[in-house]
């Protein structure tokens, strides 16, 4: 790419008072991966798969890899630095194993849903922290009996999660709304966006229509532990829908 190019797209993203020590950051960063990329990364790399072998042959677990992800019509390649940790041969939510783990080991998962935890292997490890993370993994799946029997996440069939789009998303946002209770939510129309994290994709739009199915995973998935940033009532006892007077009666 010409570099006259490249700059005018960096200045689209870019701001005229820029940060002197974030630049100065990042050209460090430049020059330590350019002299010393290979090694850092290489090293990372290298011990990222041990550890991936190494949770394999814990019964129950499973580290998500090329084959889960990649693939006609999947994605093209994989990045295995972060090692998302299938729990479904434990019969324990990540909810509770991270809980676990934080308690009994000082462990703190990278991300956790209903069924996977986390962990984000850099060039910064070395086998003395992975050997941290194996060794409570391995006490995670002797402790597994212990922790089943917890609450269930009601998570829909794929097409139940796309729910329709009844008003444009700015007209639901900034019109008139009110909060009704969550019991009362389905067929209501949204006006808050409401976001599980992970994997951080909004389950929620404004505009969009409320169903059963997404409203019952969105409350089985809290009460279980999810982690939700953003709706206005944190509780989740009620959501924001659009005023039922607004927009001929779309709320």
């Amino acid at each position: 790419m010409p570099p006259a190019l490249l700059g005018m797209r960096a200045d689209l993203l870019g701001t005229t008072s820029p940060s002197v020590p974030i630049f100065a950051g990042l050209d460090g960063w430049r020059r330590q991966m350019a002299l010393s990329g290979k090694d850092l990364m290489g090293s990372a790399l290298t011990l990222a798969g041990e550890v991936r072998a190494s949770i394999e042959e814990i019964d129950g677990m499973h580290v998500n890899d090329r084959d889960d992800f990649c693939g006609p019509g999947l994605a093209d390649d994989f990045d295995p630095l972060p090692c998302v940790i299938d729990l479904e041969g434990l019969g324990v939510s990540g909810y509770r194993a991270a809980d676990w783990l934080r308690e009994h080991r000082a462990v703190d998962a990278h991300l956790v849903d209903h069924r996977r935890i986390g962990a984000q292997i850099t060039h910064g490890d070395d086998r003395e922290t992975t050997g941290e993370l194996l060794s409570a993994l391995r006490d995670l799946g002797r402790a597994a009996p212990e922790l089943r029997g917890g609450p269930e996440v009601a998570v829909p069939a794929p097409g139940e999660l796309r729910m329709e789009q009844a008003v444009l998303p700015r007209d639901a946002f900034f019109g008139p709304t009110e909060d009704v209770p969550v019991e009362e939510a389905a067929g209501r129309v949204a006006a808050e966006m409401i976001t599980p994290y992970p994997p951080g994709i909004p389950a929620v739009l404004p505009g969009e229509r409320f169903t059963g199915p997404v409203l019952r995973y969105l409350r089985t998935g809290l009460a279980a532990g999810m982690h939700l940033p953003n709706p206005a009532d944190p509780d989740l006892n009620t959501v924001r829908v659009v005023a039922r007077d607004a927009h001929r009666g779309a709320g």
